[in-house]
């Protein structure tokens, strides 16, 4: 069986979209599944549209994606664990390729990343550029993300220091574990953020993280692109 496990803050517009797809990934792929939607403080109808489908809603109030993803994990109840963000599709090919890939004994994985609806020329640009440099390490996007229960163990997780990059060190502590497979068909994820923010703003949010390093993602008080909470009032 298959836990497939999303964290959600304030995403009545994306979740109910983002359930379907794994619903019908998981019955396209044959494999059982649990959905568990970690609502982490929302005040939309986030975990009523979870639970009308048949989600599991575990509540917390921690205002963190790391801290939402590790609460799943310890609801779920399956040996596979996938980590799908609430405004993210994935399809019957990530959900074979995936199991696959643990079958044959990688420690984990992810899938390159496309964006749905209009995205500026700036953003495209630099959603191409960044992804060949950081797919180029074969590191794993943090809105899809795949492992076994006894990897994320032995890992202890998600590190709960980090408000921002958790998926980077995750890749990377899997990764002293045993290979780690970035699966070729893109999952489809929101272009909000690209659509949301003047290119200004948005590149000297994204690159002060990074140029920063671990102690910018140490504190939620700089990321206003990872938790401002603005979301777009119509679908994409």
């Amino acid at each position: 069986m298959i836990s497939f496990i999303i964290p959600a803050y304030n995403e009545e517009l994306e979740l109910s979209s983002t359930l379907d797809a794994i619903r019908g990934a998981a019955a396209g792929a044959a494999q059982p599944c649990e959905v568990i939607v970690v609502d982490d403080a929302s005040t939309d109808a986030t975990p009523e549209i979870a639970s009308r489908a048949d989600a599991k809603v575990v509540r917390i109030d921690r205002r963190q994606i790391a801290a939402a993803r590790n609460a799943g994990a310890r609801a779920a109840r399956a040996e596979y664990l996938f980590f799908i963000d609430a405004d993210t599709r994935i399809t019957r090919t990530h959900v074979v390729e995936a199991i696959a890939a643990l079958e044959e004994g990688y420690a984990g994985g992810s899938a390159r990343v496309a964006v749905d609806g209009f995205v500026p020329l700036w953003g495209r640009i630099l959603l191409r550029l960044f992804s060949s440099v950081y797919f180029g390490f074969n590191l794993g996007a943090g809105a899809f993300l795949f492992t076994t229960r006894r990897s994320f163990d032995a890992i202890g997780g998600f590190d709960e220091q980090y408000f921002a990059g958790e998926e980077v060190y995750f890749s990377l502590a899997l990764k002293k574990l045993g290979r780690f497979k970035v699966l070729p068909e893109p999952i489809l994820t929101s272009g909000r953020k690209l659509r949301m923010y003047p290119a200004k703003q948005f590149l000297r949010n994204f690159f002060g993280v990074i140029v920063g390093g671990p102690r910018a993602a140490r504190s939620r008080a700089r990321l206003c692109l990872w938790y401002d909470g603005k979301r777009e009032k119509h679908p994409a």
